[in-house]
């Protein structure tokens, strides 16, 4: 059996993922749901739902994952494999106690892993994923006799799934959609849920294949050249392109341009706040013109960490009308708590469709501002000293500094960013400002004081 201190890398802030045959495997997928079993029973969590998504080994990783689960007592609910949506909306509408979907989410089809939600689709935050890792590497896991194994029954929800979203989602005139689904878990719905919403969709990609044949399961502006000239050739309203797992989506306007998660969420956030004036949420890397845009039109903008996870915790803390993540998650909470992908292109048609100008004239009249990111290699035992150390010199010398996820300091002329990530050894110093030149002045400073902090937190 393998030595499990040699898989403690996989447990991640914000989920468990690994290469398959390397750091992933059956036998460890057990344990996981022998660890997650235990974790169940000490904080009284009764039930659980399981998905999984398209991936080729990803029906393995669920029998193993339920094995776990239900050797340890607990009874357990299989959709199968499904939709990153399908699966979370199932388990809060039927009100399971934690929802686990097999899944790598964006990356290569040779990864796999595990996400963990509870009832409402909130993360699992950081500390109860340490936990259940801790179980797993200690090797106390829970061991009954024949007749303290949990049920496991199967449940097919997809028709409530669509009729739901459905019923969301009234168009007043049709609009035309091309979707990419990059063959991803998205393909097993997407084509009912348009159908039932009346969008003029065309599909590409749309079958549902692990080995992701036609582009890569991350959705880039390099990856989705199809997409964007068959936009750009059809005269569609816009397209959408999902990852491997269906909780983001990249829109291409109708002039063919790949939009980031800010003038996306912008436009959302102007539409929903026409209803409501409410909190908007935002991570310390997206845009200043979230700002800009939406206080003015009656919003409250509350800066969060980096992290899907911390959109879903923080908007059911602040009741959130909507959360925007600079990767590309996204949460409307008045559909649900979870960032489904599925619901941004529905609701971006619902919009445009009571609308006179296109897309691209929408996004035009949002101010955009230059932005750059560079990527610093900086070993694991020292970035976050390194930040510490940027985070008292920044706050002794500017009156604006947010401690909250690395350092940001907002300026006159536009802010940056240092910040450690959380799953690899690296520090991103981000800048945006207000002119191509102040830029460059911004992006020289910061990256310098990048240099003279790890100089001064490596010295002895």
């Amino acid at each position: 059996m393998r030595n499990m201190q040699d898989i403690k890398h996989i447990f991640r802030a914000y989920d468990i993922r690994g290469i398959y045959g390397k750091d992933m495997s059956p036998e460890i997928m057990l344990n996981i749901g022998k660890g997650l079993a235990r974790f169940m029973k000490e904080n009284d969590r009764k039930r659980a739902l399981v998905g999984a998504d398209i991936r080729i080994t990803s029906p393995t990783l669920c029998s193993a994952l339920i094995s776990g689960l239900t050797s340890g007592g607990i009874p357990v609910t299989s959709v199968g494999v499904a939709s990153f949506g399908t699966t979370l909306f199932a388990g809060w509408q039927k009100h399971y106690d934690v929802i686990a979907y097999i899944t790598a989410s964006h990356l290569p089809p040779e990864w796999n892993g595990l996400k963990l939600y509870y009832m409402e689709g909130q993360g699992f935050p950081e500390e109860d994923l340490m936990k259940i890792r801790d179980y797993v590497l200690s090797g106390e896991l829970p061991e009954l006799n024949w007749d303290g194994v949990g049920d496991m029954d199967l449940l097919d929800y997809s028709r409530e799934y669509v009729d739901y979203l459905a019923s969301r989602f009234p168009l007043q005139r049709v609009m035309k959609v091309v979707v990419d689904c990059g063959s991803g878990s998205m393909s097993l719905v997407v084509r009912d849920v348009f159908n039932a919403v009346g969008i003029n969709a065309e599909f590409m990609f749309c079958e549902a294949d692990g080995h992701f044949p036609y582009r890569p399961s991350e959705p880039t502006p390099e990856s989705l050249t199809a997409l964007i000239e068959r936009v750009k050739t059809t005269g569609a309203d816009f397209g959408v392109a999902f990852d491997g797992d269906g909780d983001r989506g990249v829109i291409v306007d109708d002039s063919g341009r790949v939009l980031s998660a800010d003038p996306v969420g912008i436009i959302l956030g102007l539409d929903l706040l026409r209803k409501k004036k409410g909190l908007i949420l935002a991570n310390v890397e997206s845009s200043m013109a979230i700002e800009k845009v939406l206080i003015p039109a009656g919003a409250e903008v509350k800066r969060i960490k980096v992290g899907h996870t911390f959109l879903t915790l923080e908007a059911k803390e602040h009741g959130a009308i909507l959360g925007i993540e600079r990767s590309g998650h996204m949460i409307i909470p008045e559909i649900y708590l979870f960032d489904d992908a599925m619901i941004i292109p529905l609701r971006l048609a619902k919009f445009l469709s009571e609308q006179d100008k296109k897309l691209s004239e929408l996004v035009d009249d949002i101010p955009s501002f230059p932005k750059h990111t560079t990527n610093f290699e900086c070993p694991d035992n020292v970035k976050f000293g390194l930040i510490s150390h940027l985070q008292e010199k920044f706050s002794k010398e500017y009156e604006k500094v947010n401690t909250l996820d690395g350092v940001r300091v907002d300026l006159e002329n536009g802010w940056g960013l240092i910040r450690a990530s959380n799953t690899s050894p690296v520090v991103r110093v981000t800048v945006e400002a207000d002119s191509e030149e102040h830029l460059k002045e911004l992006v020289g400073y910061f990256e310098n004081e990048y240099s003279r902090a790890l100089k001064a937190v490596t010295k002895h």
